[in-house]
């Protein structure tokens, strides 16, 4: 099953009161504000969550799959997310308890205090 922004907008009507405009404008804001951190090439970290980071992919050499002329790849930014350890858990186990999460969260700005 796939979450699409619609469902976003009706569950976060559902689980913070808000309006269906409300929730709506919500959504489109916290999409906008990611999307412009990550067009000026800033990192995203959602603790708990994971990371989301525009790499740079160097030019290289590739073939034409067609002609199997030999032919160069042009070098691009490309985005990457890495799930947190505790995102990770949850995909792979089911549910995470409130304690996983605490304890995940305090590894996490022990981590980031280093």
């Amino acid at each position: 099953m796939t979450l699409t922004k619609a469902e976003l907008v009706s569950i976060v009507c559902d689980k913070c009161s808000f309006s269906r405009q409300e929730s709506f404008q919500f959504v489109e804001q916290v999409f906008q504000i990611l999307k412009e951190t990550l067009e000026k090439g800033e990192k995203i970290k959602i603790s708990g969550f994971g990371n989301f980071v525009i790499r740079e992919k160097r030019p290289r050499k590739g073939r034409n799959p067609q002609s199997g002329e030999e032919m160069m790849i042009s070098g691009r930014k490309v985005l990457t997310f890495r799930p947190s350890l505790l995102l990770r858990k949850a995909v792979n186990q089911g549910e995470v308890s409130p304690l996983q999460i605490e304890k995940s969260l305090e590894d996490a700005d022990e981590i980031e205090n280093l």
